[in-house]
């Protein structure tokens, strides 16, 4: 910017604080800004800075050289915010460093029109990636929450076994099981390194069984092993019944 430029721009600030543009002013911020040309985009720094409430309600906005510079600069990035790069196929590195710059440059000046919206991501996470987060507790490919009291409420729940409280040592959502007993400085017991078989079971939405049913599993358990006893002890009368036979002939 030159300071016939810089005193142009200076008028169209005074159209906003009415001050008075000199030519001292003018050769001074022409030397503020010798790299920043006089263009829309200056022009917009200006209003832009003026469209901002003063932080003292009393004061006054007063623009300088280094507001336009900023603001300028802000207008220009917001152009290539979602930039995508349009290459030519067979390009040297030399020709991609070129067309790249001058493809930014033609987006950032509004000359050519900025995308829209961001490219979408493709793909996913690797087998290995996924793994380690569902051993780590993490659920991928969960539903987003579409408002923020849901968030709340789904901030305390977790995939797996820390998702539910534990039926056998009442762990709440989110804590690890505990081990029996404990001190002075775990009163609620060491945390274990594997939750509860309960718990495990009802992460996948397994019933827990009633006292019942469990007095009838120990029940079936306590006859299936008092018949593999019966059986085995049968199978060893008959093999010593053949040892005495043999000896007595």
């Amino acid at each position: 910017m030159n300071p016939s430029e810089a005193a142009e721009l200076l008028k169209h600030c005074s159209a906003f604080d009415n001050r008075k543009p000199s030519a001292a002013a003018a050769v001074a911020w022409a030397a503020a800004l010798n790299d920043v040309p006089f263009d829309d985009d200056a022009s917009a720094a200006v209003a832009t800075y003026y469209t901002t409430a003063p932080k003292d309600p009393d004061g006054k906005l007063w623009i300088l050289p280094h507001h336009v510079r900023t603001l300028r600069a802000k207008i220009r990035s917001a152009r290539v915010e979602n930039f995508q790069y349009e290459p030519v196929e067979g390009e040297t590195a030399a020709e991609f460093i070129a067309r790249y710059q001058g493809q930014i440059r033609a987006v950032a000046s509004g000359r050519v029109t900025p995308p829209a919206s961001r490219l979408a991501l493709e793909g996913g996470p690797s087998k290995q990636f996924v793994q380690e987060l569902e051993a780590r507790g993490f659920e991928v490919g969960r539903p987003v929450p579409d408002s923020d009291e849901q968030a709340v409420i789904d901030s305390v729940r977790r995939a797996g076994p820390l998702g539910v409280e534990c039926p056998a040592c009442g762990a709440v959502v989110g804590r690890p099981c505990k081990t029996p007993g404990g001190t002075e400085k775990q009163p609620l017991g060491k945390p274990r390194l594997k939750p509860h078989s309960a718990r495990l079971r009802a992460a996948v939405g397994e019933l827990e069984q009633t006292p019942a049913q469990r007095l009838a599993e120990e029940e079936r358990r306590r006859e299936a092993s008092r018949v593999a006893l019966v059986r085995l002890t049968a199978d060893e009368e008959i093999v010593d019944a053949e040892i005495v036979e043999s000896e007595m002939s």
